[in-house]
Formats: structure tokens, sequence, C-alpha cells
């Protein structure tokens, strides 16, 4: 006589792994036991809320646990920006229940493979894209590559980090295409401006989670000791310069006091100091990481408070909370007050427009 293996639900065998009964599971995922009976019975398909749930409390990824379809075609979703060409590389993120598509960018802070590729309008998915366990993020931080890493060694999800400035993170924080936006815009002057931005900008109900405070200058070549900024700026400078827009160029714009800006924009904190470290621009303002890294001077100017927002609706969410998890456990505050010009004293603290 032969037997026939009976396939049991995923989430079941994963509980009985761990020796819990519905009732614990249904606990720690913040959930009903009812609801754990019906999904482990295939009589009910959780909300993505509640799958995301079910997977952090199990410490699994929401594919381990309910599998999803392996193709697809990009008219079922929705970009959200524009490829600026075909084919292209593809992520996939779940973002306010919507399945968004990203082009693969900024490879060098997201060492994780692309979910498929598009062409001609087709999206071909590979089989596992974690699409309801990413964290999408639009900052400027030359750290955000760092702080990926150890989000997916801590909680198992999965961060995209999308290089923008604040302007442009809170733009695509509030067209809803991130779920979360870098902003450096509080100094000592004007400890507040990071929240006046936001309220101005998206209104109440979202949320400033503290990264770090760090200092902004500017990067000078190794063999440049200027130790004033209206003595450096008063000589013609040929500047690398952030777009508008951006804390950088703000900083900049500040220090010039209305005169003439000659140079070239370029995009990010590390491409200005490699714009001076190349040697095509005499100076740039970048973060003092980013001098550092790149063996330049550094002539400090004003200290600036980053913050993440995100709106009060994801305050639960599961990738938001391993988020919060991260910034405020010691290891993390400890690695990020090692970097140059990073200070992680207030890393993890809250606030809510």
């Amino acid at each position: 006589m032969s037997f026939s293996r009976i396939a049991i639900h995923p989430v079941l065998a994963q509980r009985r792994a761990r020796e819990w009964s519905q009732a614990e599971l249904a606990r720690r995922a913040g959930i009903s036991r009812t609801a754990v009976s019906a999904v482990e019975g295939e009589r009910l398909a959780p909300s993505v809320t509640a799958a995301l749930a079910l997977a952090a409390a199990l410490e699994c990824s929401v594919e381990e646990l309910f599998g999803r379809k392996t193709a697809t075609t990009a008219h079922d979703q929705e970009w959200a920006w524009p490829p600026r060409f075909e084919p292209c590389r593809v992520w996939e993120a779940e973002v306010d229940r919507r399945r968004l598509l990203y082009p693969v960018e900024a490879t060098s802070l997201n060492a994780v493979p692309h979910d498929g590729l598009s062409r001609r309008g087709v999206f071909h998915a590979a089989a596992r894209a974690p699409a309801e366990t990413t964290l999408t993020l639009a900052c400027c931080d030359p750290a955000a590559g760092l702080l990926a890493a150890e989000y997916a060694r801590s909680s198992g999800f999965r961060m995209l980090v999308f290089p923008r400035n604040g302007s442009a993170a809170l733009e695509l924080l509030q067209k809803r295409r991130v779920h979360v936006a870098g902003i450096h815009r509080s100094t000592d002057r004007h400890p507040e401006r990071n929240a006046q931005t936001v309220r101005a900008r998206l209104g109440g109900g979202h949320h400033l989670l503290r990264v770090a405070r760090w200092e902004e200058g500017i990067a000078l070549p190794p063999d440049d000791a200027s130790r004033s900024v209206k003595s450096l700026v008063r000589r013609p400078r040929h500047w690398a310069a952030r777009e508008p827009g951006a804390g950088a160029r703000e900083c900049l714009d500040e220090a010039l006091q209305g005169r003439r800006l000659t140079g070239r924009q370029v995009n990010g904190h590390a491409a200005v100091a490699e714009a001076v470290h190349a040697g095509w621009a005499d100076a740039g303002v970048c973060v003092r990481l980013c001098a550092e890294e790149a063996g330049l001077n550094f002539l400090p100017m004003r200290e600036e408070e980053l913050d993440f927002c995100f709106s009060s609706a994801m305050r639960h969410d599961p990738r938001i909370q391993g988020l919060i998890r991260l910034l405020r456990s010691r290891d993390y505050r400890r690695l990020i007050g090692e970097l140059p010009g990073y200070d992680a004293r207030q890393t993890g603290e809250l606030a809510t427009i």
C-alpha cells in the first residue's frame, strides 16, 4: 500500500516547529486565534497587514508562508516613476496596498538582486520577489547602504534606497511612491525646520524618526588648509554644487551670500566629494563622512538633524517597526556614532507631526 504525503500550510508548519499554540501565534502576530486557524486551514487568504504580521512573528518571509505568482505584466501594476529605457531591471514593492515597479538604480547602495525585467511593457518577474516585505526609502544619507544591510540582517525584510534630496524625497512620499523620506533641514538656529517642512508639504498625520545629527560643510583638496568660510568664498572657486532643493545646496547658497556660483551640478554628498577628489572642482558642500572617506579636508559649517518621515498609517506596519527597532538598538547606535561627523545620541527618537 502506498501513502500520499499530505501537504500542510507553511504557517502551520512553522508554528509547530516552534511548539506554539494557535493562541500564542495569534498573540505574537496581533491577530485573532480564529484568523490563525482559518489561514492554516486555507479557509482565509490573509490581508497584506496580517500576512506581514504572521511573517514577522514567525521570522519568515511572506513568500515562504504564502508564495506568489511568478509572472505578471507591467499593465497590471504601476511604475513608481517611468524607466529611462527598456529593457530594464526592476524591483517590486508593496506601497499603500499597491504593487509598484521601480527601475533599478544605485546598485552601490542596494546590494540586492533585481526582481525581474521589463521588456516592451511586459514585466517578467522572478519567482520570489519580496514586494510585501520590502521597505522603500528616499534620502541622501551616504550611510543608507549600511542602514539597508543592517535592516535586512536584523528584520528579515528588504530595504531599497533611492538617492534623493529632501525636497524630492518628500514629494515621492506625498505621491505614495515610497514608504519613508529623509529630510535634514533642522539646525541649531532652526531646530523645528524638519517638522515645519513636513507640516507645510504634507500636513499632519506623519511621524519623524531621528536617524542622526551630522556635520555639513565644505570639502576641500588635501592641500587647501582654509579655516574660514568667509575667506574661502571670497576667492574664485569652481564648485561641485548640489541640485536646487537639496539641503547642501541651501547651505552653499547661504555661504556664497549672493555671489555668483561657478561650477557644475552633481547629485549626492559622495558625488561632491568625488568631484573635489578628482580635481575638476575646487570645493563643494557635503557631510563630513564623504569628505573624510575621500581623503579631503573638511571645513564645518553647521550641524543638521537627519530624520526619516513616514505616514502615521504605517506606524504599526512590521516593516516600519523593524526600522524603529533597528535605530533604537544599542549596536546600531554605536555603529552610526562611530561614523565621522555622525552623532547618535538621539537616534531612534520618534516625534508626531
